[in-house]
């Protein structure tokens, strides 16, 4: 059983509409040493459903139920020490780059226990014509036929509004740090990192990289 952490792991958080690109952006980071990406996408593909809470996830995912956002919470964070214990992600020097959670306010309570996150990018996109365009492309490009259908996107735009954006409000003022998502994908890491780098908490852990 992996061994549980005393204190609260530093966190940035990239948050924006389907489509908005927080996976590629995300996924960029987190090539860069001493940032760990973890989308929720790999903590449920990593999961051993042998387990006890691996099989109260199957619970509710083989009759295809929502799993409990306090049971989504346990498994993330079952994981994140898993990866710990296997030194794939370090927990003392690493910035854990999230993606895909939380999904919700109640989530992003939970997760509060466990992270402390320096900073939210929210990677904004008005336009939603422009996310259903690139949504569209995405899933043609995967050969999700059934993804690019307007229905399923529209659904997915109308899921984000309703329940993840608000996370926007519970972590409010400072911590939240909007990016025209609609730029050229280079600008707007170039403008993630720039804020990171300016930021008292990465200036600090830097001063003690190797």
């Amino acid at each position: 059983m992996a061994k549980p952490l005393d204190f609260k792991l530093p966190a940035f958080l990239f948050l924006g509409a389907p489509g908005s690109g927080k996976g590629t952006q995300g996924k960029i980071l987190g090539t860069v040493p001493r940032f760990f990406h973890c989308a929720c996408g790999d903590v449920f593909r990593s999961l051993d459903t042998r387990t006890p809470l691996g099989q109260r996830f199957v619970h509710y995912s083989s009759r295809g139920e929502l799993v409990p956002d306090e049971l989504t919470i346990e498994l993330w964070h079952a994981q994140i020490l898993n990866w710990s214990d296997a030194h794939i992600y370090k927990p003392d020097i690493d910035f854990l780059v999230l993606d895909g959670i939380p999904r919700n306010v109640r989530q992003a309570e939970i997760l509060s226990e466990h992270v402390e996150v320096h900073q939210v990018f929210h990677l904004s996109c008005p336009d939603r014509e422009e996310l259903a365009r690139r949504m569209r492309k995405r899933a043609l490009k995967d050969n999700r036929i059934d993804d690019a259908s307007d229905k399923v996107i529209q659904q997915r735009i109308a899921t984000y509004e309703a329940e993840t954006k608000p996370i926007l409000e519970f972590y409010s003022g400072s911590k939240v740090f909007d990016i025209d998502a609609t730029q050229a994908p280079v600008k707007v890491l170039r403008d993630i990192v720039d804020r990171i780098t300016s930021l008292e908490a990465f200036q600090r852990t830097s001063k003690t990289a190797p």
